[in-house]
């Protein structure tokens, strides 16, 4: 244990011998009970049924209180007296403290006067052993008296003869290493008394608590003088007689290892019920000044009888048994009485719920027609209370006035016994005054002897069947309505059968009232999945390769058809639907498109005619660029041949020189004939031709028909094109003209702006690109003019608008429509410096007939520019 120095008790000291106690705390606390007037209020409150249940309940529940208390009350006695025992333990083992601290003091006091002697060299070796001698024989707790110099070498020393051999202290020897040595180098560093107790080890004397004073001479540390104490002769010796008397003391050490006294033996118990019997009341405190390294402990003997030995016990416990017994038969018997009550009340209330619950107003007339009862569904639909109409005679409160008559003919053949199975309507009248219509149904009414003595009536309102059913039937007639006058013919036929189950006016007119027609429309534009059937198959359903998903997020197939019978063309839409009868059925929709048809073939025939109109006034505004780049072809030729005649009549013209004219006029001749060949291909009318084209090709020939009109009004073009590009599906003479019209009207955007030489360009650059997830081709075409007004921007792709004097609107929507219809997209943009319009650019794209190689996509940036000669 580690050596603890003096320092003063932190526990309060203890009351001396004799003192009362203070008071227990309560443990039950008092039971708030609620005035008797909001008890009152409360009970009123409640429901018969609960009173009654309540009331049933209070034998038992009295019967439960009784016992708590009875339990209660013991477990309060019992619990205050533990508690006052543990108190007196409390008190006792805090006086038999005080008592052990006392004579560890005056001990420490005597050991200091030693060491205070020491010090002034006032004692000797002899007289300390005398003085030591004198000390052990008066005080037996007092074991050894040691006198230790600076070195720990032992001076002197002085023992009691019941002192161990093993723990006897030698003169001129060194302190052993252990707890005595670490405790002197700690007495050297306070310079204070310090405790110290050993830990007991099995097999070794107990050890003893030692007290080491240093000796403070005035050169410094000079030793210390060693007390030894036997914790025995401490607990006996220091502790009142009258506290070993009455409780096991005991002291232990730090580690709760017992040191001096005996301990009581735990009660070994399995009865779980004697808990209370084996729960031992000690209590334990560290003894000061030493600390928390000396423990005393002391148990209390158990002297009460407890309750099994308490005759008052089994006197209150019988009592409480015959108590009990007689209230839990008075609570059996309520309880059986209260049964049979709630089954007599919960029969009537089942039946007063049956008739009070269902919608059908119920009615009991006797034989001579005198109303005798009457249900709350019945009160509820004419309005009137029971109390008037039960004892009513015809004619009754809810009669209407003006069918008096009616009723009472309809009321005598009700108390003849007249009955109709399915009842018989009539109008009703509420108390203010609205009627509405009801279903009344008669039987007779037989009581328990079997005499015959009335009529049950039950009485259903129909006013809301009647209106919903005229409305189905109205509905009913302005649906066929609707469908006979439909333009378009409505069939429906289910599968696997050649019942028609609906055609309207239209189908009869074209087709007749068979299925026939329906049958055709559906083979013909091929709604139908077909299959193929498998002669070895013959459990195969019928119904297979039919949608197996749900008819209502099935769509509708279209298909355009042309009935050679009617000659005509029919747009087909055929869908699955389930019939009235469960029947998987297939309704077709056949319209009439042959106008549609035909407008588009003529609007088809129109637009080849407009794109071969463009190109013959494109190429009648480019006549005078077109006149001027043949004359200079056909110019070459008349000066090579007028060459050669002059030579050859004037003998100057050599076969050499001859070759070389030749080869130069048929060089001429043949440009001639490219720029005629390349100008009829482009005027020429045909039909549509989409084809695998090649980019560059289509590039280079517009270039080249466009590249005249542009070095007539002296305008440079440069074109950029993307290496290996895929073709794209496109009808070249088409795309050809778009491009055409973009560079000319490009160039004559530029004559109009008035631009200087280096600021009159157009641009032409076709890149691949990536267009709403697609692969496309772009071409661009930028000039660089004055731009277009945003009210031009607006409408520029509209037909028949333009903004040249001798223009007719039509370029542009032609371009888009020739772009539209390749599936790509057009359109027009400013481009600015600052607040500046420095040109415009047009762009378009056409998708890519293949997948594209990303890899092989490169840009040619190198422009070829071209100048006017």
């Amino acid at each position: 244990m580690d050596p603890t120095p003096v320092k003063p008790a932190v526990r309060p000291a203890a009351s001396p011998p004799g003192a009362s106690a203070p008071a227990a705390p309560h443990v039950l606390s008092d039971t708030i009970v609620a005035p008797a007037r909001w008890w009152r209020s409360w009970w009123r409150s409640l429901s018969p049924t609960r009173q009654d249940r309540f009331a049933a309940l209070a034998p038992l529940a009295a019967v439960l209180m009784f016992l708590a208390a009875i339990v209660v009350a013991f477990w309060y006695l019992r619990v205050e007296e533990v508690e006052r025992e543990q108190e007196a333990l409390r008190r006792d083992v805090e006086y038999a403290q005080q008592r052990v601290r006392l004579r560890l003091l005056e001990r420490q006091e005597q050991l200091m006067r030693v060491a205070r002697d020491i010090a002034n060299q006032e004692l000797g070796r002899g007289d300390f052993a005398r003085r030591s001698e004198a000390l052990i024989t008066q005080y037996p707790e007092l074991q050894s008296i040691s006198w230790i110099d600076e070195h720990q070498r032992i001076r002197a020393s002085h023992s009691a003869p019941t002192v161990h051999s093993e723990q006897l202290r030698i003169a001129g020897q060194i302190l052993r290493p252990g707890d005595t040595a670490r405790t002197f180098a700690q007495v050297q560093d306070l310079q204070q008394p310090v405790y110290s107790q050993s830990l007991a080890i099995a097999g070794e004397p107990v050890p003893l608590l030692q007290l080491q004073v240093p000796i403070n001479s005035t050169g410094g540390f000079g030793g210390v003088v060693l007390g030894e104490y036997s914790v025995d002769s401490l607990l006996r010796y220091g502790t009142p007689t009258e506290v070993l008397a009455r409780y096991a003391v005991t002291m232990l050490d730090g580690s709760g290892k017992l040191l001096a006294g005996t301990a009581l033996s735990q009660r070994a118990s399995g009865n779980a019920w004697r808990w209370w019997r084996d729960r031992a009341n000690e209590y334990e405190v560290p003894v000061s000044p030493v600390g928390s390294g000396l423990v005393l402990r002391a148990q209390a003997y158990r002297t009460s009888l407890g309750f099994v030995g308490n005759s008052l016990f089994w006197l209150v416990g019988t009592l409480s048994a015959m108590t009990a017994w007689l209230l839990l038969a008075t609570w059996r018997h309520t309880r059986r009485r209260m049964r049979a009550q709630e089954a007599l009340v919960a029969e009537t209330n089942f039946r007063r719920a049956m008739e009070n619950s269902v919608l059908t107003g119920m009615r009991a007339l006797d034989l001579e027609g005198r109303i005798t009862y009457v249900n709350a569904a019945f009160c509820q639909m004419t309005g009137w209370s029971e109390s008037d109409l039960v004892g009513q005679l015809p004619p009754y409160s809810y009669w209407p006035s003006n069918e008096y008559d009616s009723l009472r003919l309809k009321l005598r053949d009700e108390l003849s016994g007249k009955t109709i199975v399915g009842g018989f309507q009539v109008r009703v009248q509420r108390k203010n005054g609205s009627q509405f219509d009801a279903r009344l149904y008669v039987s007779p009414l037989i009581d328990a002897h079997g005499q015959h003595t009335g009529w049950m009536s039950s009485m259903t309102d129909i006013t809301e069947p009647n209106r919903i059913r005229e409305q189905l039937s109205a509905s009913h007639e302005r649906f066929t309505i609707v469908l006979e006058a439909l333009d378009a013919s409505v069939s429906v036929a289910p599968l696997g059968s050649a019942e028609l189950l609906f055609a309207n006016k239209l189908y009869r007119q074209w087709f007749g009232s068979q299925t026939d027609g329906h049958l055709q429309l559906v083979a013909q534009a091929g709604v139908l999945p077909t299959r193929h059937t498998d002669s070895n198959m013959d459990d195969e359903d019928g119904l297979m390769g039919l949608p197996a998903d749900p008819l209502t997020s099935a769509r509708s197939e279209n298909a355009e058809i042309f009935l050679p019978d009617l000659g005509k063309w029919l747009e087909v839409r055929s869908r699955y639907l389930s019939w009235v009868d469960g029947r998987l059925a297939q309704m077709v929709i056949a319209t009439d498109i042959t106008p549609r048809r035909l407008a588009q073939e003529q609007a088809a025939r129109q637009a080849e005619h407009a794109q071969s109109i463009s190109r013959l006034i494109t190429m009648g505004e480019m006549a005078s660029s077109v006149a001027h780049e043949l004359n200079q072809p056909l110019t070459a030729i008349s000066n090579y041949c007028s060459g050669m005649i002059s030579r050859s009549q004037s003998g100057q013209l050599s076969q050499e020189m001859l070759l070389t004219a030749l080869q130069k006029t048929a060089h001429q001749a043949q440009r001639a004939g490219q720029i005629i060949q390349r100008i009829r291909a482009f005027v020429k009318r045909s039909e549509p031709n989409r084809t695998l084209a090649q980019v560059a090709d289509m590039v280079n020939e517009a270039v080249e028909l466009a590249d005249i009109e542009l070095r007539r009004h002296n305008v440079r073009l440069t074109h950029h094109i993307a290496e290996r590009l895929p073709p794209v599906m496109a009808d070249a003479i088409l795309i050809e003209q778009v491009l055409v019209n973009l560079m000319k009207n490009g160039a004559e955007s530029i004559e109009n702006s008035q631009r200087p030489g280096h600021q009159r360009s157009v641009e032409l650059s076709v890149l691949p690109r990536e267009i709403e997830g697609q692969q496309v081709v772009e071409f661009t075409v930028q000039d660089t003019g004055k731009g277009l007004p945003p009210e031009v921007l607006e409408r520029l792709f509209e037909a028949f608008f333009t903004t040249k004097s001798e223009g007719m609107g039509m370029g542009l929507n032609l371009c888009r429509s020739i772009v539209e219809s390749h599936h790509g997209r057009m359109r027009a943009e400013n481009l600015y410096n600052g607040s500046d319009v420095i040109g415009c650019r047009f762009t378009f794209w056409l998708p890519l007939a293949a997948p594209v190689d990303a890899t092989a996509l490169t840009t040619t940036t190198e422009p070829t520019p071209r100048t006017i000669a």
